[in-house]
């Protein structure tokens, strides 16, 4: 009797505990510099779940540099696995993250918690540039160095881009990582060609030529400017954000983390973000989720056919 009353109060106690996530604050780690579409989106979720739950809730950016979001996803994988680590990935955290070498993400330790976000991702010049469209870049680059700016070189938008040249007969004689991709990167003159986020090239839209646009639909700001898929259908890549956690995170963690991040992006705040920046902001289970992601490795999968790699 008195063994069964102490493994009762053992699990009435873990129970207890596990009812009361989330009792201390709450990190959520995007693993790159503030004011991009994930960094607005994660601060509106971590909004809401201080106001849901009564914690401290923090947006922390760990930028990698040319490491591109592997450095905060390891700080993520290394953290305990009981929901107050949070992460705030890309694509390339799960579909690239276990090829390159990182013992901490292979395999993959992660499990979606939602995606909620796919970004409106250009390819763009300068205005000043001797080409304002993609045919005119093919063209160019076909008799002339160029030089590519992009998050990381293993990352699916910088692998897409380095597909979309070779399959219209030119190749950039050069490419570099930065940590932010905006109006500054082209007006320095330091690359001929960025991929990044419409957000960050908008502050300066009419100083910039939107050569095509990353994804299976055109975005709503830039109607006129074709996508890779439509340059190349082989080249089916979606390019989104999600929340993650470790694989080993307890269900009522992932219940309230969902139930904080639904209701932001579901906000009016979130809408007019969206109607903004022509950003897609949704809700994706973890199943679907899960699913987009398996999809995604055979996307890239043909990626690395086309690149000989």
């Amino acid at each position: 009797m008195k063994k069964f009353l102490a493994t009762a109060a053992f699990v009435a106690s873990a129970t207890a505990a596990l009812a009361e996530y989330p009792e201390k604050p709450v990190t959520f780690v995007v693993p790159w510099p503030p004011g991009d579409l994930e960094d607005v989106l994660t601060r509106m979720i971590a909004d809401e779940f201080q106001a849901m739950y009564d914690v401290p809730a923090a947006v922390v950016n760990k930028p990698g540099g040319g490491g591109g979001p592997f450095p905060g996803a390891v700080e993520v994988a290394t953290a305990p696995a009981d929901g107050y680590t949070i992460g705030s990935f890309v694509i390339g955290v799960p579909v690239i993250g276990p090829e390159i070498g990182i013992p901490e993400l292979n395999p993959n330790p992660f499990d979606p918690i939602g995606i909620f976000l796919t970004y409106p991702f250009v390819i763009a010049s300068s205005k000043d540039a001797p080409f304002s469209n993609w045919e005119e870049l093919a063209e160019h680059g076909k008799d002339n160095d160029l030089a590519l700016g992009h998050f990381g070189s293993v990352l699916p938008p910088t692998q897409v881009t380095f597909a979309a040249a070779v399959s219209s007969g030119f190749d950039f004689a050069s490419e570099a990582a930065f940590d932010a991709l905006d109006c500054n990167t082209l007006a320095s003159g330091d690359v001929d060609v960025i991929n990044t986020t419409l957000q960050l090239v908008l502050p300066c839209l009419d100083d910039v030529n939107i050569l095509a646009s990353i994804g299976g639909e055109r975005i709503s700001l830039i109607p006129d400017t074709p996508t890779i898929v439509e340059l190349n259908p082989d080249l089916p890549l979606a390019l989104w954000n999600g929340l993650f956690v470790h694989k080993d995170t307890p269900p009522e963690a992932r219940e309230k983390i969902t139930a904080a991040a639904q209701k932001a992006v579901q906000s009016d705040k979130a809408k007019q973000l969206a109607e903004e920046t022509g950003a897609l902001i949704y809700w994706q289970d973890p199943d679907a989720s899960n699913a987009q992601i398996e999809q995604d490795k055979s996307s890239f999968a043909k990626i690395e056919e086309i690149l000989g790699e």
